[in-house]
């Protein structure tokens, strides 16, 4: 059967949609021949679905039942596996307000519904799909609900619904998407799927699908005596079990931890703290005699930090004094208290900038830039994992290619020298407010999914008795998320270096991926040096790749020892660098 489908006037890109910047797609599967996703809406009380590109699809179901029988057999709906071992990207149906009621459910979940995150138990529309023989997850029907048969064979039998008035898209991730006409919202998400990948719940879930979808657990196997193919690990993947973290791994309240006295605060010697930078400083007599204080952001800091390091894909192996390898992933505990550096700078070995005061675990970017510092180092003990490989290398290049393309579209290329760059840098959110929802998504999709790497149960810490899903799944590796902080604080203290070495600069707060320098002018090309036009190698560059910086903020000094003056001289500037807005004391939030 054929899906009755139309070019309406009302399917328009939106009018300020740029051109596609990427290069010619491949030829399209005709499995999916209408899209990833739709968007269904309801007008002139007719059901319509609105996919990429502008086709509308005429939809006869009466029932959420019959919207996913003809969902998997009329609307060819989905995209191809990202991986030859991996899966097909099940279909997306994206309900309106208006869908939603037509349905049968509700346009707003009650309170109590949003805190549990589903539909109430015992809602009509949930008997429905029982009687339709149509299953749900575990976390039943939320804002992103998974609608499924048991597979037939190797084919998968699978709906995603995405409820927009349930707040499935987050506007702190989408901005006002969820406020779109349907066919522009599905232009919009069309975009992101084809670009990073089929949206499967909020950014951060999907950031952590990517790498799955990426590295596969499983592949075919050769051939048995009867010719049946059979799944083996692949290698370079996560596998399929859960693998248990090192104790110092373990993030408070994790039940290896149970054994600990009540309110017990962990010491640098019983934990692993690898986290980004919040750490300021007051400003010299000469740098108050400066102007301005300028921040710089780094592009894309954890998916360039991800790229190229080689991460523990096994169980940990535990070992006393091992002498230190940087080719091996790990933590270690180690004493790194006697590396005494520059004080205008903060020190790489902590998130706060302070000095370590003794022993500390450390993942390996982390000891590895001691040692490149000159240092010597002696581990009293590490839990290292012999099987590792570049796992998130993949990942990282999918999400760069994505942001790349997506720049473009804004009118920000790679091409650009630094002053054209950062002319086109100021304003270009508002070249294309659609693509600039994109792009918002796809740096919330990496930051939330290295962050999903180390989830925590509602609520905070574990108690026993209660569930801790996250933990069953082979994807939650803290220690993962560890090395890509450390490598990413790591790659901030070295550009900065190399910049103190060259200019005798130094920042005076950094947090995260920003950092703000005193300038007598108001740009980064004020005070990032430059020879013969080109910038300082080993340092901060001036660009729209991962890795390089843009401009983030300019305030005067004079703001700057005011802020300081009234919050305290702990304020970390570069929170506040961008609007210069300081709402109340700097908490870190």
């Amino acid at each position: 059967p054929r899906p009755s489908a139309s070019r309406r006037p009302d399917a328009k890109k939106p009018a300020t949609a740029a051109p596609d910047t990427t290069t010619a797609a491949p030829a399209v599967d005709p499995r999916f021949a209408n899209g990833p996703l739709a968007v269904v809406d309801v007008a002139d009380g007719e059901v319509r679905a609105y996919c990429p590109g502008g086709l509308v699809l005429d939809t006869p179901a009466k029932s959420l039942p019959s919207l996913v029988e003809w969902t998997l057999a009329e609307a060819r709906l989905g995209a191809p596996r990202l991986n030859r071992n991996g899966r097909d990207a099940d279909p997306v149906v994206v309900l309106t307000d208006a869908a939603a009621v037509r349905f049968g459910l509700p346009a707003r979940l009650t309170d109590q519904e949003r805190r549990a995150g589903r539909l109430s138990e015992g809602h009509k529309v949930l008997e429905q799909l029982e009687r339709a023989d149509w299953r749900l997850t575990r976390r039943g029907l939320g804002p992103w609900a998974r609608i499924y048969r048991p597979a037939e064979g190797s084919r998968r039998v699978c709906v995603q619904l995405c409820v927009l008035g349930w707040d499935a898209l987050d506007a702190r991730s989408w901005g006002g998407a969820a406020q779109l006409p349907p066919a522009d919202l599905a232009h919009l998400l069309g975009t992101y799927a084809d670009r990073v990948m089929t949206p499967c719940g909020s950014t951060a879930v999907t950031g952590l699908e990517l790498m799955t979808a990426l590295h596969p657990p499983t592949r075919a196997g050769e051939p048995d005596d009867s010719g049946r193919r059979h799944g083996e690990h692949n290698p370079g993947s996560l596998g399929t079990q859960p693998v248990r973290c090192a104790p110092p791994e373990a993030p408070d309240g994790h039940p290896l931890l149970a054994h600990l006295p009540r309110f017990h605060q962990r010491t640098p010697d019983e934990v692993l703290v690898e986290e980004a930078y919040d750490w300021a400083r007051p400003l010299t007599d000469d740098e108050c005699a400066k102007r301005y204080v300028v921040g710089i952001d780094v592009n894309m800091a954890f998916a360039a930090a991800a790229n190229g390091t080689v991460f523990g894909l096994g169980e940990p192996v535990h070992v006393k004094r091992p002498p230190f390898d940087p080719k091996v992933p790990g933590s270690w505990l180690v004493d790194l208290s006697h590396i005494a550096l520059d004080p205008r700078l903060p020190s790489p070995f902590t998130p706060t900038g302070e000095r370590p005061s003794g022993p500390a675990w450390y993942a390996t970017p982390t000891v590895a830039y001691a040692v490149e510092l000159g240092y010597g180092v002696a581990p009293v003990e590490a839990y290292l994992r012999p099987d590792n490989g570049r796992y998130l290398d993949a990942w990282y290049s999918r999400l760069r290619d994505a942001y790349v393309a997506t720049m473009a579209d804004l009118g920000v290329t790679t091409g650009m020298g630094p002053r054209e760059f950062l002319a086109a840098m100021d304003g270009h959110r508002q070249a294309d407010p659609r693509m600039a929802i994109v792009l918002s998504a796809i740096k919330a999709t990496v930051k939330g999914g290295i962050g999903k790497l180390r989830e925590r149960p509602r609520g905070g810490g574990w108690r026993p008795g209660q569930p801790w899903p996250a933990l069953q799944r082979p994807t939650w590796r803290p220690d993962i998320r560890a090395a890509v902080i450390s490598k990413a604080r790591i790659n901030m203290h070295r550009k900065m270096v190399k910049t103190a070495a060259v200019t005798g600069q130094y920042p005076v707060a950094v947090l995260s991926d920003c950092a703000v320098y005193p300038s007598d002018g108001p740009g980064p090309l004020d005070f990032l040096p430059h020879k013969d036009g080109k910038p300082l190698p080993g340092g901060f560059r001036i660009g729209v790749s991962p890795g390089m910086v843009k401009h983030e903020g300019t305030q005067t000094t004079l703001w700057a020892e005011g802020v300081r003056e009234e919050h305290g001289d702990d304020l970390n500037l570069a929170r506040y660098i961008k609007d210069g807005q300081v709402t109340g004391p700097d908490n870190g939030e």
